[in-house]
């Protein structure tokens, strides 16, 4: 049964375009960026402080992105995605606040007086340090939010990308302390337990590895809550993520500010707040992560009663133990080809059922057809891998767990004859 002419996938081929040149351009940026705060740490810390450093200051970051990849679970962003919003952090974000922070606390030590310039570096902390460097990592939610919208569907990808960014961020900041810590040790002889960096190795490394991500995420917990919105909601899907950005500052803020504190003003500062503002952020990251299976729940039945999905697929999509299960039984049986299709089934699948969503919404962009189709080409290719392991594995999704009945309204195309071998209109 041949599918109607007007809805048939058409790949486009081109080798070069816009994304091209903007992809050039900011891989470009970075390059120079990293070279340039490379020569800059190096040159405040020595060769062997940034040596020191970069060994201390890269312990907590496979923690932190595989807690960030944790959470992605159920639609993981692109890989170049999260490897540009690290670079970004690590590189043009701390490029940008070590020169504009430097200025700014230069700045405050001509203008105030001499009884006063102790303050003005707190000040500069406090104050002015906020505003920039959460700008800075600010830039990379906001290009990937403007340029990869299909990959931004709400809270949880916020979330990711601007936690990834600020690990990035914190990564490089740390590599400075850490060898600023290391030569003044040299310098005055001291080592082991009791020595600076021991002491800020402590604090940065062990007590506040989260400190930079959980500032950030305030940022991209706004930038999320837009993408749910409808697009004429113009004024709130501006001002929501502006005021995360200054509540991001305000909380980065506070924690600099309590480090002129006393001992026990920075802990109570630690634990009566950013502890439970770390807290509620990742109860709300958990919970939105159930809300995105829920949302594969309700939309996908729609494609199944269409005939492109099999009546168990729904239920094994919408849980993360079915999905494993799944690519464990393709493995077993297929090998590892077998186990990326049907882990590609899964994401193509997830992100049929986050589009659906957007339309349902009034949030999806004029490509919603295309972009169907795209995904519908996909499933089609691997569905004789993936279908039967879905199968087996949904058998162990509790029955509570049943998917919603479709949509009403619009519904999308039919398929293909299950006859056909390959996609309407293409080679088998």
């Amino acid at each position: 049964m041949p599918a109607p002419e007007g809805w048939r996938y058409k790949p486009r081929h081109a080798l070069w375009d816009n994304k091209a040149v903007r992809a050039g351009a900011l891989i470009l940026l970075l390059a120079l960026s990293g070279v340039i705060i490379l020569a800059l740490v190096r040159e405040q810390t020595g060769t062997e402080g940034f040596l020191v450093g970069l060994g201390l200051a890269v312990l907590p970051v496979p923690l932190l992105v595989a807690a960030f990849r944790w959470m992605d679970r159920v639609e993981p962003k692109p890989w170049r995605n999260l490897v540009f919003a690290f670079a970004w952090g690590a590189c043009a974000a701390t490029l940008v606040a070590i020169m504009a922070n430097g200025y700014a606390t230069k700045w405050l030590l001509n203008t105030v007086n001499v009884a006063q310039r102790p303050d003005a570096s707190a000040w500069g902390a406090t104050f002015v340090a906020p505003v920039v460097e959460e700008s800075a990592k600010a830039a990379a939610v906001l290009l990937l939010f403007l340029y990869r919208r299909r990959d931004f569907n709400g809270i949880v990808d916020g979330v990711v990308i601007a936690g990834i960014t600020a690990t990035g961020f914190a990564f490089t900041e740390n590599i400075l302390y850490l060898g600023n810590a290391f030569a003044s040790d040299q310098s005055f002889g001291y080592s082991g337990l009791h020595s600076t960096t021991a002491a800020t190795f402590f604090i940065r490394v062990l007590m506040s590895p989260f400190a930079h991500p959980l500032f950030t995420s305030m940022t991209g917990l706004g930038f999320g809550i837009a993408a749910t919105l409808a697009p004429h909601r113009r004024v709130a899907r501006a001002l929501v993520p502006v005021a995360a950005l200054l509540t991001a500052m305000v909380l980065h803020g506070v924690w600099n500010g309590s480090a002129s504190l006393s001992a026990l003003g920075f802990l109570a500062v630690y634990a009566l707040f950013m502890v439970p503002v770390f807290g509620v952020l990742t109860w709300l990251t958990i919970w939105s992560r159930q809300n995105e299976l829920r949302t594969i729940r309700t939309h996908l039945p729609a494609y199944q009663a269409a005939g492109w999905l099999t009546p168990p697929e729904p239920l094994a999509l919408s849980s993360l133990r079915a999905r494993g299960i799944a690519r464990d039984l393709a493995r077993r049986t297929g090998g590892p080809t077998a186990a990326r299709a049907v882990a590609e089934y899964i994401s193509f699948a997830t992100s049929l059922a986050f589009l659906r969503q957007r339309a349902h919404n009034g949030t999806a962009g004029p490509d919603f057809t295309a972009r169907e189709q795209e995904l519908l080409h996909h499933l089609w290719q691997r569905r004789q891998v993936a279908q039967p392991a879905l199968a087996q594995a949904s058998a162990v999704v509790p029955v509570a767990f049943r998917p919603v009945a479709p949509t009403q309204g619009w519904g999308p195309p039919p398929p293909p004859s299950f006859g056909q071998q390959g996609w309407p209109g293409q080679a088998g």
